[in-house]
């Protein structure tokens, strides 16, 4: 098993695990609005997709599809923080942008799958038109180079920040007593850097 099979093993079951905490938040939490439920839902397929991705199963996904499902979820998340007074849904919809940003990331990656599966089609063309073709190629990865970095930058930022924020810090005994009962609100931050640094890291090991 090479070095880049035990990340994507890794990858897998990071979002694999990710799908499961997602799908059980949306299926069995009772206080749940009807909204956070859509957004579990949405991680969980996202998470499913990511989990496949890296394999060859994932030639089986239907790309563009799955790239119209997460531009829309891309869109879902700050949209949804709408209704709201003007002062909470500035501050909803900022927080809800990095999970636009992985949604998106999503999006992008499925819609490169779709770009490539289309490529040996050029290969029956003309030679002028092979050369018309590499040459929009060519001008379409280095946007996409600047859209990947982009998107990884920005989601590698969110990820410290999740992290560092989530996951305890030494302390003495009395004072990890004394935060016990602030742990659990610990681990969102940890699965969301978490779901934010792996998505990074497809996004950089994704052709």
């Amino acid at each position: 098993m090479s070095a880049t099979d035990v990340v994507y093993c890794m990858l897998t079951a990071l979002f694999a695990s990710a799908a499961v905490r997602a799908l059980r938040y949306a299926l069995v939490s009772r206080s749940l609005r009807w909204r956070d439920r859509v957004d579990h839902l949405l991680h969980t397929a996202m998470a499913l997709a990511m989990a496949v991705m890296p394999w060859n199963c994932s030639s089986a996904l239907p790309e563009l599809p799955l790239t119209a499902f997460f531009t829309a979820a891309a869109l879902w998340f700050p949209l949804a923080a709408a209704g709201r007074c003007q002062q909470s849904r500035l501050t909803a919809t900022a927080r809800r942008l990095p999970y636009a940003a992985g949604m998106a990331a999503m999006a992008w990656m499925t819609l490169s799958m779709a770009g490539l599966s289309h490529e040996p089609l050029a290969q029956g063309l003309p030679a002028e038109h092979q050369a018309v073709h590499l040459s929009h190629s060519a001008g379409g990865s280095r946007a996409g180079a600047v859209v990947t970095g982009v998107l990884a930058l920005y989601l590698l930022a969110y990820a410290l920040w999740s992290l560092t924020r989530g996951m305890p810090t030494l302390s003495s005994v009395s004072d990890a007593v004394a935060n016990s009962t602030s742990a659990s609100g610990r681990y969102p931050y940890f699965w969301d850097g978490s779901m934010a640094l792996g998505t990074v890291i497809m996004l950089l090991m994704h052709p």
